[in-house]
């Protein structure tokens, strides 16, 4: 254990449970205390358990292409909470249709994300970049 806590779930209406089942596992597996919340998270949900567990980090997962929708004003509700400086990260199929994923990525940073990944992204990107950010590396 590295003493960081993770805060991850699926937003929104989405479904989609095993990528954040092998997120939760990779994460569980490199030292990190992962609360996992599952499928069909709210803004709220995960604000709370970060709260609750003095999270490090918030990190949402999205496949069924309405992320941008889904994630537009966590920074601000975060900021609002007292989780001023948390760090967001979020990966997957994050938008409809094709579009590069360089102006998705400015779309989410923009948003006030620290980091966004595209689909199909392994775990281990977000790990090494996660253990930086929290000076673990």
């Amino acid at each position: 254990m590295n003493g960081k806590t993770l805060v991850m779930g699926v937003i929104g209406a989405d479904v989609h449970a095993i990528g954040i089942k092998i997120l939760s596992h990779a994460f569980t597996e490199a030292g990190y205390n992962v609360v996992n919340l599952g499928v069909m998270v709210s803004q709220e949900e995960y604000i709370e358990a970060a709260i609750e567990t003095n999270a490090n980090a918030i990190v949402v997962s999205s496949l069924y292409g309405h992320g941008e929708m889904d994630c537009r004003g966590l920074r601000e509700k975060c900021d609002e909470a007292g989780l001023k400086d948390i760090p967001l990260y979020v990966g997957g199929n994050l938008v409809v249709g094709k579009r590069d994923f360089a102006e998705v990525e400015k779309t989410f940073l923009d948003m006030g994300f620290n980091r966004a990944y595209p689909p199909g992204t392994p775990p281990e990107v977000g790990i090494a970049d996660i253990n930086k950010d929290l000076g673990l590396a």
